[in-house]
């Protein structure tokens, strides 16, 4: 099993149930990986506006996979929701 890191930086301005949605949406993605660690980091003003937006919500996910599906990447990249991501293979 490999170990990755997902850091999202989603839309402060949708609600919290559509953030519950996507964030359910995305695990769905990650149907084969096991989440060891969820952590939302809360709200925190950007250094620089991110598609017109001056903050953003974090997450922090740590999870573990065999391999990584090429589409995932793909799907957050697409989602207007999400500002920016971070995936890190860390072991």
């Amino acid at each position: 099993m490999r170990l990755y890191e997902l850091v999202l930086v989603l839309k402060p301005s949708i609600s919290e149930v559509n953030r519950k949605k996507l964030l359910e949406t995305i695990k769905g993605w990650l149907a084969s990986a096991k989440i060891t660690k969820e952590e939302e980091l809360g709200q925190k003003v950007l250094t620089y506006p991110i598609r017109h937006e001056q903050a953003g919500v974090f997450f922090l996910w740590n999870f573990e996979a065999e391999t990584m599906t090429p589409d995932f990447e793909r799907r957050i990249i697409q989602n207007e929701d999400i500002l920016r991501h971070l995936l890190i293979r860390t072991k």
